[in-house]
Order: structure tokens, then C-alpha cells, then sequence
């Protein structure tokens, strides 16, 4: 299976998801125009990698911002890695935010509170960036 790369540019993250290694990073501003179409290569690539998942799957979350429309989409993500994690398979989300960024880190804290992951919450130190 190949890896999942997409670029950023000043409206869409960096998405960047490694197969052998199991470890998927998104990064950036999500404001697409369209994020359903954005994210439509992503959400099948992730049901692709969930017929032969690695043994663990981390998920770092170092978002700047994301509309409302980006976040329905990061639902959707979150949702196909609980399928993975109900089916017995170790995953872990990372949530990146700067410390005086209360919007992102009340979203972490809110993705915590549906989603049936264990998101760690974590705040981005200078060389993270």
C-alpha cells in the first residue's frame, strides 16, 4: 500500500500518512472550499489501510485552524480510527495546540469528549513548531 501525501497551501493542511510505519500526521489551516471533496482521497485511502492495518496507528493533530465544515471531516477520520481501535488494534490521536490558543485547545478537549479515542492532549513547544 502506498503512503497518503498531500501538500499544504494557505487553505489546506499538509496530510501525510505513512503506511509501513503507521503514522499519520495533519498540519496546518483546513478551509477549503470544498472540504468534503478535500478530504474525499483521505477517507478512501483510510479505508484502504483499515482492510490491513498496522499493529499500532498514531494520529498527530497539529492543526492552526479548521472551519466548521474541515471539522465534520476530522469527525469522519476520527471515526473510521475507532472502527480500527474496535476491531483490537493500538491507536493513539496527539492533539497539538500553542499554549495561548484556547479555540484549538477547547476543540481537542471537545473532539475528547465523542469521540472513543484516547486523544492526548499535548502544547506545542518552540522546536515542534
Amino acid at each position: 500500500m502506498k503512503d497518503f501525501l498531500k501538500k499544504d497551501t494557505p487553505k489546506t493542511p499538509l496530510i501525510q500518512m505513512e503506511y509501513e510505519s503507521g503514522h499519520f500526521l495533519i498540519s496546518g489551516r483546513s478551509i477549503p472550499e470544498n472540504s468534503i471533496e478535500f478530504y474525499k482521497p483521505l477517507f478512501e485511502w483510510m479505508d484502504e489501510y483499515n482492510t490491513k492495518p498496522q499493529s499500532k496507528t498514531i494520529f498527530d493533530v497539529r492543526l492552526e485552524y479548521f472551519n466548521t465544515s474541515s471539522s465534520k471531516c476530522l469527525v469522519e477520520v476520527f471515526r473510521k480510527l475507532e472502527l480500527l481501535k474496535a476491531s483490537g488494534h493500538d491507536v493513539e490521536v496527539n492533539w497539538y495546540y500553542e499554549e495561548d490558543d484556547e479555540d484549538m485547545q477547547e476543540s481537542g478537549e471537545d473532539f475528547k469528549e465523542v469521540i472513543k479515542l484516547p486523544i492526548h492532549m499535548h502544547i506545542l513547544e518552540e522546536e515542534d513548531e
